[in-house]
Formats: structure tokens, sequence, C-alpha cells
């Protein structure tokens, strides 16, 4: 982390962002939100049924293609860069593994808890106001997509103190035993189908290692030639396993439930942005891009989480008019796919304004911590109704009963004692950390 920096009057200030990491993860979220105005796209047919399409998925060309803008291993490089040295600076200040799992829980529940409240009620009126209940189904799974990377991120998150102190203790090992775990589900998978999603646990969280690996320097502060070999080795290792059958070569299909694959895309991301670093520093030392990426990074969450039900509702309405319907995959619909986003931005401005927000972390100055009974109550409140979707599918009423358990385990966390917030206070952050080759996002 780069050392606290002193204002004129003595007050510590907070350290300086990763302006680099920043970047990385709002080209991951714009590459998110671009690809899914390219894959919704609901069918009305003429005896009245709705179906949904994946256009873009459905292309021969996009399948290469996916294999370089599979961006979802770099976002949890990402976040194991900004966890790591988040846990550093709340030990620091002397928190504990339940105050890190509050203020993370916390920071992406508050968001999601509104968003499934929300989708509930407006589907339930639909429902009630005699909307097809093949609609219903069909917009409660398409909008509830995004809730996949949300349980995978937060089980990351939630285990990263325990992996952080494996990894201070034997970085490699660590990292060894994970892939190990996430070879011997693939391997188990296909006995046990329902064993392939305790890879959503072992294989994200081995991607966060990654993370771990680049923010202390590790195998990834190599030279360029190096590092170029790396991205080699590993597409290489990917295209084997591949040639081979053994996996997909299509990343969307290896990505729910996740598999070694990804793993292997996550070391060719880690190695390559490592690789431009120093370009990507240059276009995010200009201030305009720090301005933009700033205010972008501050409502990531409710951009990602917000999407998607946006576009589903939006393209379903506009299944109910007369508006032209151009069929999926035509000449028509790729130029009406830049419409399409112009349309979703406008709709996501006001849901910023009105619930962005949520994404700050409610801070109380009393000093006593949320009992670690109750944070772990939490956790098995928003994992219950999760688990269920991911094994049997997302409905109307499993949206209702997961919106209840998020608000509960909200109401559970209750607010972040301020001594344990950075910049609370000229005491609060307690003595500097050591400053590793790269510094670090201050996350809210």
């Amino acid at each position: 982390m780069v050392p606290r920096q002193r204002a004129a009057g003595g007050q510590a200030v907070r350290p300086d962002r990763d302006l680099v990491i920043d970047l990385a993860r709002f080209y991951c979220l714009a590459l998110v939100v671009v690809g899914h105005t390219m894959m919704v796209s609901p069918v009305l047919h003429p005896d009245g049924t709705v179906t949904s399409v994946n256009t873009l998925g459905n292309q021969r060309w996009f399948e290469p293609v996916i294999w370089v803008l599979q961006v979802m291993p770099l976002f949890f490089v990402a976040g194991g860069i900004t966890g790591l040295q988040a846990w550093r600076r709340l030990r620091a200040r002397g928190g504990n593994a339940f105050d890190f799992m509050q203020a993370r829980m916390l920071r992406l529940l508050r968001p999601a808890a509104v968003l499934l409240a929300l989708m509930f009620s407006g589907l339930w009126a639909a429902r009630l106001a005699g909307v097809d209940p093949q609609v219903v189904q069909l917009l409660v799974a398409g909008a509830g997509m995004p809730l996949w990377f949300l349980a995978a991120y937060l089980a990351a998150q939630l285990n990263l103190p325990l992996l952080a102190r494996l990894h201070a203790r034997a970085p490699w090992l660590t990292m060894a035993g994970l892939t190990s775990l996430v070879v011997a589900v693939d391997c188990l998978r296909g006995t046990v189908p329902a064993l392939a999603y305790l890879n959503m646990v072992f294989l994200w969280c081995a991607v966060q290692q990654l993370g771990f690996l680049l923010a202390d320097g590790g195998p990834l502060a190599l030279r360029r030639p190096a590092l170029a070999g790396m991205i080699l080795g590993s597409n290489l290792v990917l295209g084997l396993v591949v040639w081979l059958g053994l996996y997909s070569g299509n990343m969307l299909v290896n990505l729910n439930p996740p598999n070694l694959t990804l793993l292997l895309l996550g070391v060719s991301q880690a190695a390559t942005l490592q690789l431009f670093r120093p370009v990507l520093a240059g276009l995010v030392s200009l201030s305009r891009v720090q301005a933009f990426i700033a205010a972008a990074g501050r409502r990531s969450m409710t951009v990602y989480l917000w999407h998607l039900p946006l576009l589903a509702a939006m393209s379903g309405l506009l299944l109910l008019t007369d508006f032209p319907q151009p069929a999926g995959g035509t000449a028509a619909w790729w130029w009406g796919r830049p419409l399409v986003l112009l349309a979703l931005i406008g709709l996501l401005l006001p849901v910023l304004a009105l619930f962005g927000r949520l994404e700050e972390r409610p801070t109380t100055p009393a000093s006593a911590r949320r009992p670690a009974a109750a944070v772990a109550t939490a956790a098995v409140a928003v994992y219950v109704p999760v688990a269920d979707a991911a094994l049997n599918g997302l409905t109307l009423g499993l949206l209702g009963g997961g919106a209840a358990c998020f608000v509960l385990a909200v109401l559970l966390l209750g607010r972040i004692p301020a001594r344990l917030v950075a910049g609370s206070g000229p005491g609060s952050a307690g003595p500097p950390l050591p400053r590793p080759p790269l510094s670090a996002n201050v996350e809210p």
C-alpha cells in the first residue's frame, strides 16, 4: 500500500488509489454491459409464447472472440489485489476477519437487497395484472443472472482473510491446493453433476489468489519477455485441454459452473495486466480519465446489478408494443444494438441517482462491534436462497424469499464502527503498512 500522506495540518488522508486497477475494472464492467445488450433477444412466437435467444452466443465466430473477451477472471484478479490490501489495512487498525466480512457483505448486499425487493414487487404486480406467467418467469430468469456473480464474488471475499493467512505462510502451496481442488471437482462433476458448483468457490478463490501474487510481486513481477511467455504458455495449455476434448472451447459454457479453463484465462489476464501496466498507467495519468473512472467506480456494483434487469424489462415491454422487432442476428437487429445501449444508459442514470448511495457503507461512531454470530448468520441467510437458485433455478417465489433473506442479512450486519473505516479520523488508521510493488484501491 502507498504510505499515508499527511495534510498541512498533520491529519492523515486516504492513500493513493491504484488507478490501473480502477481502469481494469471499468473495462470489465463496460464490456459486460455492452456484451449483454448483444445477447438478450426475447422472441414472441405466433402462438403467444415467448422465448429468449442468446443471439451473440449463437454466432459461430463468437467462440474464439469470447476466449479473448471473457473478463470475469480479471474481475477476481482485481478483487484479490484490492481485497488483500484492504484486509491488511483493517488488521493494522485492529480489525478482525468478522469485521472484514461485515464490511464486504454490507457493500454488496445493501444494493442487492433493494434490487431483489423491487424486482419481486414489480414482477408480482405484473403477474396480478394478468401478464402471462411464462413472460414473468422469463424476466425473473434473465434479470436474476447477475446474482451468480454476486454470490461467487462474495464467497471469494468472505474467504479472503483465511486465504490471506495461508498466502502469507505458503503462497505457492496455497495456490497449488486450490488448483488441485478445482481439478478434482472437474474430474468428479461427470459422476455427481451437483459437485460442479463447488468450483463457484474453489475456482474463483484460486483466481483471486492470482491477485494476491500480483499485489505482493511474486512470479508476476517479472520482466516483459517472461510475462509474454506466461501469456503464451497459459493459452497453449488452455488450447490443449480444449483440443483434447476435456473442456468446451466456448468460455460462456465454461462460466457457470466454472472450471479450470477460467483459471488458465486468469493467469493469462493477470500477466497481461502486468505486461501493459506502464501503458495503462500513462493513460490513467490524464486528469479527465481519472475523474471519469473514479465516478464510474463509485457506483460500479449498482451498474452491474441493475443493467440486466433494466435490459430485460425494456426488451419485455417492447414485445407488448408495435415497435419494430427485427429477428435476432439480422442486419437490422445489429444496427439497432447501439440504440439499445443508449436506451439502457438512459435508464441507468436515474437508477444511479436513486440507489447509487447504497454502495456506501453505513458507519456509526459506536465502538462496539457486531457479534461474530450475527455476521455468520447473515452469510448463511444470503447463501440459502443463492444455493437454491443455483441448483433449481430462480423462480418468482424464490426471488421474494431471496429479497427477504438479503434484507435480514443487512439488518443483522448493522453498521460498521467508524474506527474501522479508513480515513475516519486522525488516529483511526493505525500504523502505515509497508509498500508492496502495487498500491491498492481504497474500497468504500
